[in-house]
């Protein structure tokens, strides 16, 4: 398992940081970053195994840009922030969208439909050198070949430096941590037997940086969702 998934307390989730997808769901549009946590359970990378989808859960793919902190810090700087970056990786944040909106309607923390095993699927770790410019980072995902999501970091509504920010005003951000920086618009659901893509490019001709397979098949026992 790569060092930052053996190594990082957290795994800090941003969201609604794309216009399109806030619009997507019918969401507001923040006016400073929000986010939640996924436990460290949910790493997978791949050759680990699929992607789960539990009995009754309407699972959604969501692509993204992770940021993988090098130097942990508490209330870091926007002008400092980059300093406390390692590299990226290439992450799936995936959210069982029909729980969730169940949990959201009636007032209840929505964690649950966030954090089953298999749900944060990350990619290798890259370099930060490798991508010095962030807004040149591009994301999409296929599934069983047809593009759901692709979508480019200069569309994030808060950068990189401002996460950091304000998450590290917040809690103390420790080396190995994960920040998920949002999704673009296009997410949908993701069913047993479909096979998803994604990929990261960079700079104006769309250069492949990062491409990743994933399978996704039915859990096996655990949790079963009924709406109540």
């Amino acid at each position: 398992m790569s060092t930052f998934a053996k190594t990082g307390r957290n795994i800090i989730c941003i969201g609604r940081n794309y216009v399109a997808h806030v619009h997507e769901l019918n969401n507001k549009v923040p006016k400073e970053p929000f986010y939640f946590l996924k436990p460290t359970s949910s790493y997978i990378e791949p050759g680990q195994g699929p992607i789960e989808v539990p009995k009754g859960i309407n699972a959604h793919h969501e692509v993204e840009l992770a940021v993988i902190i090098g130097k942990g810090g508490r209330d870091i700087s926007e002008s400092q922030a980059m300093d406390h970056v390692a590299g990226y990786t290439l992450a799936i944040d995936v959210t069982g969208r029909n729980w969730q909106e169940e949990l959201k309607k009636k007032g209840l923390p929505w964690a649950p439909a966030k954090g089953f095993d298999t749900w944060a699927a990350v990619g290798p770790f890259i370099e930060k050198s490798k991508l010095p410019n962030i807004d040149e980072i591009g994301l999409w995902l296929k599934v069983n070949g047809e593009t759901k999501q692709d979508g480019m970091c200069s569309d994030m509504i808060f950068k990189v430096p401002k996460l950091i920010q304000h998450v590290s005003s917040i809690m103390t951000l420790s080396e190995g941590d994960l920040i998920m920086t949002g999704t673009p618009s296009g997410v949908g659901p993701m069913k047993p037997s479909d096979k998803v893509q994604v990929g990261l490019t960079y700079g104006a001709n769309k250069d492949e940086v990062c491409k990743l397979d994933w399978s996704i098949e039915a859990r096996q026992g655990g949790y079963v969702y009924e709406a109540k």
